[in-house]
């Protein structure tokens, strides 16, 4: 699906189409938050959403954390959400350009400075011990790669939302216009590699077009981009789909393609090139009428994990649905227009972050180390261990208590937290 642009070939780029976001992104009309998050005053949001940073995530929930738009989209309760699947991260979007000005907005119409819906959503969140990144770009709108003349200023626009969010993780989704533009990309791609060194430990993933053969010629010059400002991001993600995928086949192989790639372009051996290497699906029906189910995407997942995947990733969470009466509808940004139960998708990339051991251990406040002896006279379970990994179902004891743990952990001490916790306390020894 490849079309001929005089002096190089660039295929058709496949998208992460803004589904229903058209009205938004011309109007500015914002959604509500569902589950009746209540809006905060523009000056209670911005002391919210800097009061907490998350609660020292491993990097396994950053590259996990699937796209949720909390402004239109029929938004779903991100509390609701973590409750049912266990996720603990998401990637918000998007962040585009206020008009033509070298400033970030929502959507590109509602000012990082006087939203309060975002800052609830990560207040939410972040209350249950989970975090959030933040997406900038996406399919169409205004980037600020476009319009803020250089990489320095197209940073100092993007660590206002890093500042303003408290994040320790950002994802540059490049696509069109912005994906064509040599100049925008430029812009971005150091904007990227400024943020990196400014912010220690901050996650930076880079997501663009995938196509059957990996990438294309845009995305292509984009990893050439980055290899010549010096620049390694926590993974370059491809979205295999829009681009005549049919099932999880095409995409693992469009995915041995891309690593190919990544190891012509940088001279990784194939293991590096995968330590490096992203995936971002579609779930359901695609814009370009592909559909992709829950076994398409366990597929996907199995060649993840098996193969070391930096990142397992998809859009979205408002899409995690089935649509009401006619299951297949059409396209829609607030179901999936496949048979499925709530949030079935969102458990593939709860699965990803368990088996994937996190590249950051977490640092929050008042973790204690070693591994406490519990009641041994008493516990049979074995006692809970700070440098074990437990997956869902893993039993310990913990002084003098029975818990199971209720999804992936690791350094998270056993405690009665209620159902925000990781641990469920089954009473005494």
């Amino acid at each position: 699906m490849e079309r001929v642009l005089p002096p190089h070939p660039a295929p058709a780029t496949p998208r992460r189409r803004r589904t229903g976001r058209a009205a938004l992104a011309v109007a500015g009309v914002l959604g509500l938050v569902a589950g009746g998050v209540a809006a905060l005053t523009a000056t209670g949001a911005a002391s919210a959403a800097t009061t907490d940073a998350g609660t020292g995530l491993g990097s396994n929930w950053y590259a996990s954390a699937p796209y949720l738009m909390p402004e239109d989209n029929s938004p779903p309760d991100a509390a609701a959400v973590m409750d049912a699947t266990g996720q603990r991260a998401f990637q918000l979007a998007f962040i585009l350009a206020q008009g033509n000005s070298c400033s970030p907005a929502w959507g590109g119409t509602s000012s990082i400075d006087s939203d309060t819906t975002m800052p609830a959503v990560i207040q939410t969140v972040r209350g249950k011990g989970g975090d959030v990144s933040v997406s900038v770009g996406g399919y169409g709108g205004t980037k600020l790669g476009q319009v803020c003349g250089t990489p320095e200023a197209t940073a100092a626009g993007y660590q206002r939302v890093i500042t303003k969010y408290s994040l320790k993780a950002i994802d540059f989704d490049l696509e069109e216009p912005e994906y064509e533009n040599t100049a925008a990309i430029h812009n971005e791609i150091g904007a990227a590699r400024i943020l990196q060194q400014n912010n220690p430990g901050l996650y930076v993933s880079i997501t663009t077009a995938g196509t059957t053969a990996g990438t294309g010629w845009f995305g292509t010059q984009m990893l050439n981009e980055a290899k010549s400002q010096g620049f390694t991001p926590n993974n370059f993600s491809i979205m295999p789909f829009d681009g005549g995928f049919n099932g999880a086949a095409a995409q693992t192989d469009a995915l041995v393609k891309f690593n190919q790639i990544l190891q012509t372009t940088f001279g990784w051996n194939e293991a590096t090139a995968y330590a490096h290497e992203g995936v971002s699906m579609m779930n359901g029906r695609t814009d370009a009428a592909e559909y992709f189910r829950q076994a398409d995407f366990q597929t996907v997942l199995d060649f993840a994990t098996a193969h070391g995947l930096a990142r397992y990733t998809y859009w979205s969470v408002n899409r995690d649905r089935q649509c009401a009466g006619n299951v297949d509808p059409g396209l829609s940004g607030s179901c999936s227009s496949v048979a499925q139960n709530d949030w079935d998708f969102t458990k593939y990339t709860v699965k990803f972050a368990g088996a994937t051991p996190p590249t950051t251990p977490p640092t929050g406040p008042g973790t204690p180390s070693g591994t406490p002896t519990g009641n041994p006279g008493v516990c049979t379970a074995p006692a809970w261990s700070a440098s074990t990994t437990y997956t869902a179902g893993a039993k310990v004891s913990y002084n003098g208590h029975n818990y199971h743990a209720k999804w992936w952990t690791l350094n998270e001490v056993p405690s009665a937290s209620g159902q925000w916790g990781v641990w469920a306390d089954d009473g005494p020894c």
